[in-house]
């Protein structure tokens, strides 16, 4: 094989995510070192590392099959390339110097490998002690460590446990130094733990629970005692995983956890370090969120695993299962890409395992194998072979399996001396009573149905409980008729793999259960089956074994296709590879999330005013947390809003304060605000600002005179309709705007009711009104065009001056709230720089600090209002260079000149809570630092 140096080009990358560089080759749609591209999509940057695996690949393929004096031509020359460097870099290009070094000598430019810490509860060796500072090695043999090897592009280390005890520090440090030569890293865990966090939590709860089989029932105050013993392990020993991790973390490393035992795992290294690339994946199926909802730690294990950057599952089913999980069990919005929690995506995606198929084609080719064959084939010559191989496990479908081919053999006698089945049972945890039972089961119905359909020189079923080694299995592979799996439940079941990779010869019928992972990559080419439906299982046996020649080799050709392509090692990569290009666009989502709130700024700040103007939202700011979990014992009175008991006193203190006017706007009706504050000296404005009050006075309207509220009934008939389809919704009509409200309401379900409301809202009522319809997160509001927070907040700033009888220009303000989308308008509203109509994603997120203009360009804004409620008809308004004055005629002389605004820009704070895409100019992380922000402001008075 040749290929010219001219036409592979392969970058140095630190990371080892380079791009790759063709000339002349198909799919020059990758090719970077033209003119510079904008930012590259998903599928873009993915397309273009397959690319370079694939070419990276062929290029190591290469070099091993030339000789070392050729090989120089494959040493690019990047006097002129262009390359793209992930993480920090964020896709900016790079050039490259020419390859020589200062002698003149040719340099290997090889990108240097990204280094992979894969992190399972087993390590992939068997260790044996001899003596007291000596251990026997021996590599284990699964699909895991198969796909991994296979995996060149990345310098992976191995994190796990050995598999025995070492109590003593001089075993611990042999043995370390033994693994180390196999590029493992142990972590030792004590016998009780083991017990406890391995045999405990994971296969006595996660395992059985993941394959619905349910919770331990005997004995259930003994099983709730032992069951918080046993987290605590699961925890402990976790944690124990993350402490040798974080010993052996380089900067850069991919961290890829592994399976149900290290769910606990991603929370532990984020919280150490935030910034680590961290994925994890699951070997087995995930539940319904109907079945995960039983596990009384449900909420720590599903929040610990989307502390994850990227989260895998064999199939679709159970990523959707685990998405379903988070929305109803945590209260979290799903989308398509993933799970997100205030902003943080933790993606979710599908990544079906293969095998080495490779490895099993060439099998077939070597002597022992082909012995094995001829001995197979003699020995069951003029009998169709049926083959089954599985663990001796309860999900495996063993006993449905062998009860079909009994009903099979019933209904067909004229093939009870024409087919054999043979059962590969492989043994596992034969110490526990439940794998006891199954086995006696197993051998007492394949022992009834030899005795019924035997004779003395043949069987119908040969059943060995025992393992075959690769050999024995590759050949029986090769001469079997029909594979047959019946798994009751079945993370992937790679049998049905290997069989396909051992057929091109023979075009062997798979029988698969539905119930399988690999029913969802194989199912096209298989027979799919339901193993707990005797009479199908039996009827799919006599379809395959009556087969046509044709239609064998066409379910086979798809299925082999599938599996040659799909390998165990394209899998390993893939992952890792959509690893790297999640954590680049969360560094470019986070670019526009506006920075946290520097308090201490804000704190001096306030400090340094003279009349200050704090505006604060009500909802999600100054309330507790809002339980959205749909909580089966939530009361109507938790419903409304209640103000949170420790904000009380620093929020009393800041509205004695005569220098701070303190303002309360919400979309909440009147009755909700006077309920939570009318014991405080401040501003109420309800209703996203349309009625006001100080706490002293009455209410009154600022409205435009010119709102149109007849479109309210048509409306509410819709809302209350879908209400009464909706169980635990509500809605409320208030004098500006309609709600409806599913925050208790099945999550899914809501979703769903309000998607069709939304429907039946823009064909019917609202088809041709001026009204705008508020999404928020539970909820769909209507209201006219002109309400909003922004809209009202010059009218409500107006009468406050007039109402204060302001002297003094404001020169602090401080805006807080978790506002919905179309309400941020108030946060743009005293912005210096750009007009309120410019996008969050436009307008830079610069630091108070460094802004120097001042706010009077607000002005301009402000005499464009053109709806003015009715105690607003007599004021006027002027501009004083960079300083806007808002005069009120007909209640304060001329001659007092009070002013409305004299802000410099480092005297404002606009700060969003709990959302992370916002027009705002910082951002809070919950209602637990607005206390602590307004604790603050109160001490500095």
């Amino acid at each position: 094989m040749s290929i010219s140096s001219q036409e592979i080009c392969i970058l140095p990358n630190k990371n080892n995510l380079a791009l790759l560089q063709t000339n002349g080759m198909p799919g020059n749609l990758y090719n970077i070192c033209s003119n510079l591209p904008a930012t590259p999509t998903r599928l873009e940057r993915l397309l273009r590392d397959r690319e370079l695996r694939k070419y990276s690949k062929c290029l190591n393929d290469c070099e091993a099959e030339l000789p070392s004096s050729t090989q120089d031509c494959f040493s690019p020359d990047l006097e002129t390339s262009t390359c793209w460097f992930n993480d920090e870099e964020l896709l900016e290009p790079v050039s490259a110097s020419r390859s020589l070094n200062d002698d003149g000598e040719r340099l290997d430019f090889r990108a240097s490998k990204q280094r992979l810490l894969v992190v399972a509860n087993r390590l992939p060796v068997s260790a044996v002690r001899h003596g007291e500072d000596s251990w026997q090695l021996e590599m284990s043999v699964g699909g895991l460590v198969t796909a991994l090897l296979g995996v060149k592009e990345f310098d992976t280390r191995w994190i796990g446990w050995a598999g025995v005890n070492v109590p003593d520090e001089i075993g611990q440090k042999a043995l370390a130094k033994a693994l180390d030569e196999k590029r493992c890293i142990p972590v030792f865990l004590d016998e009780e733990v083991v017990h406890q966090y391995y045999n405990g939590y994971c296969n006595n709860i996660l395992w059985p629970l993941f394959h619905y089989i349910g919770l331990p029932q005997e004995d259930r105050l003994a099983t709730t005692r032992s069951f918080q013993s046993q987290f605590d392990a699961y925890k402990k020993a976790n944690q124990l995983f993350a402490d040798v991790v974080n010993e052996h973390y380089e900067e850069g490393d991919v961290v890829w956890c592994h399976d149900y035992h290290l769910m606990f795992l991603p929370k532990c290294l984020k919280e150490r370090n935030s910034k680590m690339k961290v994925g994890w994946f699951l070997h087995t199926p995930f539940p319904s969120s109907e079945i995960h909802r039983m596990l009384p730690s449900r909420l720590e294990l599903l929040r610990s695993v989307l502390a994850a950057d990227l989260v895998g599952f064999h199939t679709y089913d159970y990523a959707r299962h685990f998405v379903s999980a988070c929305t109803r069990i945590l209260g979290l919005e799903g989308t398509p890409e993933g799970v997100e929690d205030q902003g943080k995506l933790t993606r979710i995606a599908a990544f079906p395992v293969g095998i080495d198929s490779e490895r099993f084609i060439k099998a077939l080719e070597l002597p022992e194998v082909q012995d094995h064959m001829k001995v197979l084939k003699q020995r069951f010559a003029g009998r169709k072979v049926m083959l089954g191989v599985d663990r001796l496990d309860m999900i495996k479908g063993i006993p449905q399996k062998i009860l079909a081919f009994e009903k099979f053999l019933e209904e067909n006698p004229n093939w009870r001396n024409k087919v054999v089945l043979l059962q590969i049972a492989v043994p596992t945890r034969t110490d526990v009573p439940e794998y006891q039972k199954l086995t006696s089961q197993v051998h007492e119905i394949v022992g009834r149905i030899n005795g019924r359909f035997g004779s003395l020189t043949a069987v119908p079923i040969h059943h060995l409980d025992r393992s075959l080694d690769f050999h024995e299995l590759c050949a029986l592979y090769a001469v079997t008729d029909v594979a047959l799996v019946t798994s009751l439940r079945d993370g992937m079941n790679l049998v049905s793999y290997e069989y396909v990779a051992c057929q091109e010869s023979k075009k062997g019928v798979l029988i698969l259960s539905e119930f399988a992972g690999a029913a969802q990559s194989l199912g096209a080419g298989a027979i799919l089956v339901n193993p707990w439906n005797v009479t199908e299982v039996a009827y799919s046996i006599g379809y395959a074994l009556n087969m046509p020649a044709d239609e064998r080799e066409k379910r086979h050709h798809h299925n082999f296709k599938h599996v040659i392509s799909h390998t165990a090692q394209e899998w390993a990569a893939t992952f890792v590879s959509e690893l790297n290009v999640t954590i680049v666009e969360a560094q470019l989502r986070t670019r526009q999330i506006p920075p946290p709130l520097p308090i201490e700024v804000a704190v001096d700040r306030y400090s340094c005013s003279n009349n200050r103007l704090l505006i604060l939202g009500f909802n999600a700011t100054l309330t507790e947390p809002v339980d959205t979990l749909g909580r089966k014992d939530s009361q109507i009175n938790e419903w409304e809003p209640k103000l949170r008991p420790d904000l009380q006193e620093p929020l009393r203190k800041l509205c004695d304060d005569p220098k701070t006017t303190v303002l309360i706007l919400s979309g909440s009706a009147r009755n909700v605000l006077d309920d939570n504050f009318s014991d405080y000296n401040l501003w109420l404005a309800a209703e996203n600002g349309m009625f006001l009050r100080v706490t002293t006075g009455d209410w009154m309207t600022t409205m435009p005179e010119n709102l149109s509220m007849e479109w309210v009934d048509s409306v509410k008939n819709v809302f209350e309709y879908f209400t009464d389809r909706t169980p635990r919704s509500q809605f409320e009509v208030r004098e500006t705007s309609l709600i409806w409200n599913y925050k208790y309401s099945d999550v899914e379900f809501g979703r769903l009711q309000a998607r069709d409301l939304l429907q039946h809202l823009w064909t019917g009522p609202i088809s041709n009104a001026s009204l705008d319809v508020v999404q928020g997160r539970r909820s769909v509001e209507v209201r006219s065009v002109a309400v909003t927070k922004g809209a009202a907040i010059d009218r409500i700033l107006g009468e406050i001056v007039h109402n204060k009888g302001m002297k003094e220009p404001i020169d602090y303000v401080l805006c807080i709230g978790h506002f919905l989308t179309k309400d941020e308008d108030i946060y743009t509203f005293f912005e210096p720089e750009l007009p309120s109509e410019v996008p969050a994603s436009v307008r830079p997120q610069v630091p108070t600090q460094v802004r120097t203009s001042t706010a009077g360009s607000r002005a301009a804004l402000l005499l464009k209002q053109n709806s003015m409620s009715a105690v607003e008809q007599n004021k006027s308004y002027s501009i004083d260079g960079d300083t806007l004055h808002l005069m009120v005629t007909d209640r304060i002389s001329f001659q007092e000149g009070s002013s409305v605004l004299d802000l410099q820009a480092n005297d404002y704070f606009s700060c969003s809570v709990a959302r992370k895409r916002s027009n705002s100019r910082y951002r809070l992380q919950s209602s637990d630092e607005v206390v602590t922000l307004l604790r603050e402001l109160a001490d500095h008075r």
